[in-house]
């Protein structure tokens, strides 16, 4: 692993579905346009997907109108609100470029099926891993609330180190010799 594998792992995506070229994608893309944010969604076929770590790309093409679109979106981008996978593939190839020269019926992908084992076996690895990061983020909050447990601890200690110092002493009741001197309304004893 390379150190800039390390620095990038944080920014890495882990809420997108796997998904390959021939599977039709749904992205819905953050769109600004002035001071409001909106959501857009593009659905096509995933021609390519190219790059790898931070820098991973992939090319989604589908026909608007009797015109071929295509756009290339980053994996891990902020943009991409949300992917969802409507049709799996079944395709030979790890780049789907003949597409654009094909229309209509020809341009037809099969889909790909997958036995209800496998896909059993992959919403329990989803699951497993939603488990595990909320297990994690569980695990940082107890650790932040033991830190916090752990300083209000200590400064306790602080207090109670200089109450023994300054010769005062707490009777049965919690009050201290300086305690005696005032009433209870605040002000200071008569006599």
């Amino acid at each position: 692993m390379n150190t800039t594998d390390l620095i990038e792992q944080p920014f890495l995506r882990t809420d997108l579905p796997a998904f390959r070229p021939g599977d039709t994608v749904k992205v819905h893309v953050r769109v600004v346009e002035g001071n409001r944010e909106r959501v857009q969604v593009f659905q096509g076929v995933v021609i390519a997907r190219s790059g790898g770590g931070i820098r991973e790309t992939f090319t989604v093409r589908k026909i608007s109108f009797g015109v071929g679109v295509e756009r290339t979106f980053p994996v891990h981008s902020p943009s991409i609100a949300k992917l969802e996978i409507v049709q799996r593939g079944r395709v030979r190839r790890a780049k789907l470029y003949y597409l654009r020269d094909l229309r209509g019926k020809k341009a037809r992908i099969r889909e790909r099926r997958i036995d209800d084992t496998k896909l059993a076996a992959m919403e329990a690895a989803a699951a497993e891993a939603a488990e595990a990061r909320a297990a994690e983020a569980e695990a940082d909050s107890a650790e932040d609330a033991a830190d916090l447990d752990a300083s209000a601890t200590d400064e306790a200690a602080e207090v109670t180190a200089q109450g023994e110092g300054d010769g005062t002493e707490p009777d049965e009741a919690g009050a201290t010799d300086t305690d005696a001197d005032t009433e209870a309304d605040g002000q200071p004893a008569e006599g």
